[in-house]
């Protein structure tokens, strides 16, 4: 009964610290109800699952987890079933406590709960959640001063994992490192792509590409090979890409892909390659949970953008289209989508939750902006090394504006009187996070 008590006594606390955190700041308060809660109630989130009457899916990877979660979550709802999902993003603990205390009620319960998780914090939130359903998107370089290398990565998913005999994973085969948590269980679903072609011309990616080497010691091979180490691999030892249940093809236009999976069409309007792998895995989690090729396609075509990931909005008259960028995997591919012909912001912050090190930045393949035609500013913290990066990428110096405050880069460059120049915003997380709490005509 104690433990009843302090559960609904969480409630209570997380509600009142969130309305006094958006009255006296004006922030989203995404984290900080939950930390209070935690502190008061450590075992707050365990007892959550009660609340849930289905299925606990997660979600964790590098890059395209508030994407994937978000659009399995839209998928769910648009089937008539009732989700809670950490919808601004905040994937540690902390963040999902608050989207738990801020939601559930004393009669209040879910159908579902999509929980994307951060990499590091998958570990800790299996230590209180028993879930039903991971899908792991990728595993990229990132934030090294943060996680380590890709291994330290993979072993925090893992030891996760292993928490969970019952858990079904969903898995990219595409990806090694990936393809790997399977090894030791039964309950596993392997997607990928079998082909991918573009309907444009794409130059060739100069960023590094992550060599990978098998458990036997010896470099992988490729025989596809679609961005960074996402392909079809073998070894000389015999292992290679998995099998695939869900095998899918797609067509990457400009401003949308079509995902064809046995034998079925699905058209995203997310764009890049990128994001046809977050879309291929919300369409796979939907498939093994029951929900119809017609209902996950209708929600493809209604789902709107999460906070930065592909989102759109009006800027003084312009279109605009902000894209996250983090690592030189994910930059990489997001700058193979950009408008050349659009005025373009890139906004690069070095804050803990950036990672300190921006040495990413050399790795990331800027040089697919050295045509660009029109205004290319440099804003954020690191404005100037942004500049000097994209002076080597080609980018001649006397185009090369640099504004170190954000708002002011954004109003340049939405400030043409030709409305039809589109303005595309390039920024860091925490970057992200200032324009997110500007108001922009």
């Amino acid at each position: 009964m104690v433990k009843n008590i302090k559960f609904y006594l969480s409630l209570l606390i997380a509600r009142t610290a969130y309305t006094g955190i958006r009255l006296l700041t004006k922030s989203s308060g995404t984290s900080l109800a939950g930390m209070l809660v935690l502190k008061f109630y450590p075992d707050f989130i365990k007892d959550c699952s009660d609340f849930i009457n289905k299925q606990i899916i997660t979600v964790t990877g590098t890059n395209g987890k508030t994407t994937t979660s978000g659009l399995i979550a839209h998928i769910i709802e648009e089937n008539d079933a009732s989700v809670i999902h950490n919808t601004k993003g905040a994937n540690m603990l902390t963040g999902v406590a608050n989207m738990f205390a801020l939601s559930l009620g004393i009669n209040k319960y879910y159908d579902y709960a999509v929980i994307e998780s951060d990499e590091a914090y998958l570990n800790k939130l299996y230590d209180y959640l028993c879930a039903n359903t991971l899908v792991v998107t990728n595993l990229f370089r990132d934030q090294l001063d943060r996680y380590g290398e890709l291994a330290t990565t993979a072993s925090f998913i893992r030891k996760a994992i292993d928490k969970n005999k019952n858990l079904k994973l969903i898995l990219n085969a595409d990806d090694p490192l990936v393809s790997n948590f399977a090894s030791g269980r039964d309950n596993v679903i392997f997607y990928g792509f079998e082909d991918v072609k573009y309907d444009y011309e794409i130059e060739q990616s100069n960023a590094p590409t992550e060599v990978f080497n098998c458990v036997c010691g010896n470099v992988l091979n490729y025989s596809k090979r679609f961005f960074a180490q996402q392909g079809h691999y073998s070894c000389s030892c015999g292992y290679k890409r998995p099998d695939c249940k869900y095998k899918a093809s797609v067509v990457v236009s400009h401003n949308h892909s079509v995902i064809t999976v046995q034998g079925i069409d699905y058209t995203t309007h997310l764009v890049g390659l990128y994001n046809a792998y977050n879309s291929l895995g919300a369409i796979v989690a939907a498939l093994e949970s029951g929900i119809s090729p017609e209902k996950i396609q209708n929600a493809l075509h209604s789902y709107k953008s999460i906070f930065g990931r592909t989102e759109t909005r009006v800027i003084n008259g312009h279109q605009a289209l902000i894209q996250l960028i983090k690592n030189p995997t994910g930059a990489s591919e997001v700058l193979k989508t950009v408008d050349l012909d659009s005025n373009i912001v890139i906004a690069i912050n070095d804050n803990f939750a950036d990672g300190r090190d921006i040495s990413w930045l050399w790795d990331s393949d800027f040089e697919q902006l050295k045509n660009a035609r029109k205004k290319v500013i440099t804003s954020g913290i690191r404005a100037n090394d942004m500049a000097t990066r994209l002076k080597y990428a080609g980018i001649p110096q006397e185009k090369i504006q640099v504004v170190p405050s954000i708002k002011k880069a954004i109003e340049i460059a939405a400030d043409d009187s030709d409305k039809d120049i589109p303005v595309t915003i390039l920024p860091s997380y925490t970057a992200l996070l200032s324009i997110n709490k500007e108001n922009f005509e």
